[in-house]
């Protein structure tokens, strides 16, 4: 068991990167200078902050809140027994700018003051540079779209500030690296002097080389989550919803450039949203965490980032010249084909980052469908972090449409964030002729059992069909192919078929050349949800097995 662990880590620990290992022991021997701040002054605001409140309230009063579906009446900041995420997004002071936030205005002020009283500096989880960022970021928005001039509230944002620019994540980078330097640049350029301006280059320096590193050619971001995506999509909008506000010239001179990169990061988020216009569930992706892609399409416009709002809706629509639209998004690893009737969303892609694969789950050739504007077949979707065995269940092969060989994950997923070996995709192919699609595709995540065990999958949409082929090859005990179906689908068993009835009752059926079994399972939409539904399983008892559905 021990010569086993060693060797998972050391195919965990082998894709970091050098800055990653020793930051992580730096951090340990660390000091933070928490000596009293000189005052800065602020800097002149020339337009208003235009407002993004689309999330929904999560601050009641009287220090009651609600975080990931569960409302607590809070006596502790950093009460021991509240999970670790549920506190940070206590400290995250989302709501001061969520929906409504300008009529609480006035609990917002005493709830801001009461923390300032009960988390003094390097005490708890308010001051992890993660909620910092955060917190900084929402505090700054909050003071300028309701003008305040409270000496001891700005006098806390500026220390929160300077131990922020002492705690940079380099240890983990990705999108924690990215939201640190989103906060720099925001007091950077809310608070003036020398002291502004160094917070500020050093956040622009630091988002200069994110961008680059995480942004890929295609718009996706490089942790491959949507729900990520999202995320970091609001974060850019934000920069330049910034500089309306303040006009820097260090920011003025990477507009143009940022603006281009929103573009393509909006394209990607349509063609890997369903078309309820809510996220697909590939990696770490829920409902409720990251703003809808059309809320982050009109802020565009509202920005100025974007002309033709249509020019994006419309990936979802099919073409007049043939009867499948699709989109390869070949540096993200993901496939994105509609009908007049459908929607698919497929998986062809690495992991993620190779440093950094925490938010990656093991579903290489996995997809998600809709059908008549409704979710049809789904991924597992996350309910929770931390190291529980319903978040490894939630990342592990068999929670995804793909196939499982020999019970082992395809990429292998263990404790909260970590990956080992990895699947490799290989010979993938995506072509159109004759009015279909036609994506295939092979990984190697199964080498481990025999280097020629492999797993290749291929899907073929048209109009009102789609057809999936499957093929395990080399020395295994057993193969299972996993599909789940949305909680609102009602199914019915017909010889080697299934009825699947839709909510708005229409009707879908699906043919399977294998004995299978429906079986009761979870969907994970939300964080602190869990739905019921079913799953179909099917044990391969030859190399191959093809399913087809009809609608």
């Amino acid at each position: 068991m021990l010569a086993s662990n060693i060797f998972t880590l050391y195919h965990t620990v082998k894709y970091l990167r050098i800055t990653q290992i020793v930051n992580r022991i730096l951090r340990k021997f660390k000091r933070i200078d928490i000596t009293t701040c000189v005052s800065m002054d602020l800097r002149t605001v020339k337009e208003p902050l235009a407002r993004l409140e689309v999330m929904p309230q999560s601050y009641f009063g009287n220090m009651t809140f609600r975080f990931l579906n569960e409302t607590i009446k809070v006596n502790n900041w950093n009460d021991p027994e509240l999970t670790k995420l549920w506190t940070y997004n206590l400290h995250y002071f989302d709501d001061l700018n969520a929906i409504d936030a300008s009529s609480r205005k006035k609990i917002h002020l005493e709830l801001i003051n009461n923390w300032i009283s009960e988390n003094p500096p390097l005490v708890g989880n308010g001051w992890e540079p993660y909620p910092l960022s955060l917190r900084i970021v929402n505090w700054i928005k909050f003071i300028i779209n309701n003008n305040i001039n409270d000496e001891k509230i700005l006098s806390s944002l500026q220390l929160q500030v300077k131990v922020l620019s002492q705690k940079i994540e380099y240890h983990l980078l990705g999108n924690h690296l990215f939201a640190n330097a989103k906060a720099l640049v925001f007091a950077g350029a809310f608070y003036s002097g020398e002291k502004a301006e160094q917070y500020l280059n050093k956040g622009l320096g630091i988002i200069d080389r994110e961008i680059r590193e995480q942004i890929l050619s295609d718009g996706g971001h490089f942790e491959l989550s949507p729900m990520y995506h999202n995320i970091i999509l609001t974060d850019l909008l934000d920069l330049c919803n910034l500089n309306r506000v303040y006009q820097c010239e260090q920011i003025c001179q990477r507009i143009d450039d940022w603006n281009t990169v929103v573009q393509k990061m909006i394209h990607f988020a349509v063609a890997v949203a369903h078309p309820d216009g809510d996220v697909s569930f590939f990696n770490d992706s829920a409902f409720g965490i990251a703003p809808k892609i059309s809320d982050l399409i009109s802020y565009a416009e509202r920005l100025g980032v974007l002309e033709q709002k249509s020019k994006f809706l419309c990936d979802n629509e099919i073409s007049f010249d043939t009867a499948v639209d699709y989109t390869f998004l070949e540096y993200s690893g993901y496939v994105s084909a509609s009908t007049c009737d459908s929607k698919i969303i497929i998986d062809v892609a690495k992991v993620g980052a190779e440093y950094i694969p925490g938010h990656a789950h093991a579903d290489t050739l996995s997809f998600e469908l809709s059908i008549f504007g409704e979710r049809l077949i789904v991924n597992s979707g996350t309910s929770e972090y931390g190291l529980g065995e319903t978040r490894l269940l939630q990342r592990k092969t068999k929670s995804h449409n793909t196939i499982e060989v020999s019970g082992l994950d395809s990429s292998e997923v263990w404790s909260g964030f970590r990956v080992a070996r990895r699947a490799m995709p290989k010979n993938i192919n995506v072509c159109s002729a004759n009015n279909k699609l036609l994506v295939e595709g092979t990984h190697d995540g199964y080498a481990r059992l025999h280097i020629k065990t492999t797993h290749s999958r291929r899907w073929v949409l048209k109009d009102n069909q789609l057809t999936i082929d499957d093929y395990v090859s080399g020395d295994y005990l057993r193969a299972r192919s996993y599909f789940y179906f949305h909680p609102d689908i009602k199914i019915s068993e017909e010889s080697n078929s299934l009825i699947l009835t839709l909510k708005n009752g229409r009707i879908v059926t699906m043919q399977v050349t294998s004995s299978f079994e429906l079986v009761d399972s979870r969907w994970y939409p939300q964080f602190g949800l869990s739905q019921a539904n079913k799953c179909l399983i099917i044990a391969l008892k030859e190399p191959q097995v093809s399913i087809s559905i009809r609608w």
